[in-house]
């Protein structure tokens, strides 16, 4: 058996889940399954969604798939021994053969996605050719929109009524959980105004600066001083290495909504294999540049504007070590900030 709790944006217990388990890590490739890749929306993709989202000017939805892997068609025979605690004794030793796909399985995933898929194609949707969690359909000159990430479904149209009758559609197909608007989507807190998207990741930064006992102590104003450079430090005294990892893995995460961080978290990275105290003095000051700062986030306003626009930058020779250039790069959409590395 697995147990789990949902949590809001707010950190507060939604729903406690349980679920029946099957022992994926058992399974043998060309025995038991063949592909198990499956497409999930990338954050790049969720953000370019709502910079279209602000220039439409409409509100987007979203609704959660109860026990979606259990809707997945199996394709290839899987059979799964009696779960302990709801034995049949009179069956002996006989097996279940699946149907359909069980939480665990390493093709559950896949399954899911190729039944969602072809439900929707089927319904007339148009399954996107670079991304392919986005589905759409056009009704005349209004335009409906939707993003799949597992079992998180986040839509939205230009004509109200389009909403309401997918909602209908999905839930005559699947049991569904309606959320309403969205507010929460994959970490990121989500908050839809009259004028503007706001995105933000505070409920995490908050988590984060209590898992590595931060909460205490002055702020900074920016994330690196800017007459630091940082190097190997071969002679400097080595620290904690899993929990560096812990720190630097955290804060990549962080930078899905935070690009003001990235520079620096990825300068930090390159230490992970034998990290020293001054490389560890540079992260815990990203994490009090975080702690004066949670509220920082994106910030999309809705107008008419939706062109590309891109920039770049690199320094020469900047690092001490190897003497390479690092440069970096922003896209926009309109005035929406969509990806940066």
């Amino acid at each position: 058996m697995g147990f789990r709790n949902k949590m809001n944006e707010e950190g507060s217990v939604v729903r406690n889940k349980a679920r029946l388990v099957a022992k994926g890590y058992c399974q043998e490739e060309g025995i038991d399954f063949d592909e198990t890749f499956a497409h999930v929306a990338r954050l790049e993709a969720i953000r370019m969604f709502l910079a279209y989202v602000a220039h439409k000017n409409f509100t987007v939805y979203q609704m959660d798939v109860k026990s979606a892997f259990l809707n997945g068609l199996l394709e290839e025979e899987v059979y799964v021994e009696q779960p302990p605690g709801f034995e049949q004794k009179t069956l002996g030793d006989k097996v279940y053969k699946l149907k359909k796909a069980l939480y665990g399985l390493k093709q559950a995933p896949r399954a899911w996605y190729d039944t969602l898929s072809q439900f929707l194609t089927d319904n007339g949707f148009t399954k996107g050719k670079v991304d392919r969690t986005l589905f759409r359909i056009q009704d005349g000159e209004s335009i409906f929109l939707v993003q799949i990430y597992v079992d998180d479904i986040i839509f939205g149209s230009t004509n109200k009524e389009l909403c309401d009758k997918f909602s209908n559609l999905m839930q005559g197909k699947f049991e569904m959980s309606m959320m309403g608007e969205l507010t929460f989507f994959l970490g990121l807190q989500i908050k839809q105004c009259q004028e503007e998207i706001y995105i933000s990741q505070p409920k995490y930064t908050k988590e984060l600066l209590k898992k590595f006992g931060i909460e205490e102590g002055r702020t900074v104003s920016t994330p690196i001083a800017t007459n630091v450079k940082i190097d190997k430090d071969e002679k400097g005294k080595p620290v904690d290495e899993s929990k560096y990892r812990g720190m630097i893995g955290s804060l990549l995460y962080l930078t899905a909504g935070r690009p003001d961080i990235l520079h620096v978290v990825c300068l930090c990275a390159c230490f992970q294999s034998n990290p020293k105290e001054s490389h560890m003095s540079v992260v815990k000051r990203i994490f009090r540049y975080l702690k004066g700062t949670i509220q920082y986030g994106l910030f999309y306003p809705k107008n008419e504007k939706f062109s590309l626009k891109g920039y770049s930058d690199s320094d020469y020779a900047g690092n001490i070590d190897d003497r390479k250039s690092t440069s970096g790069s922003c896209q926009f959409l309109g005035d929406c900030l969509v990806s940066w590395f």
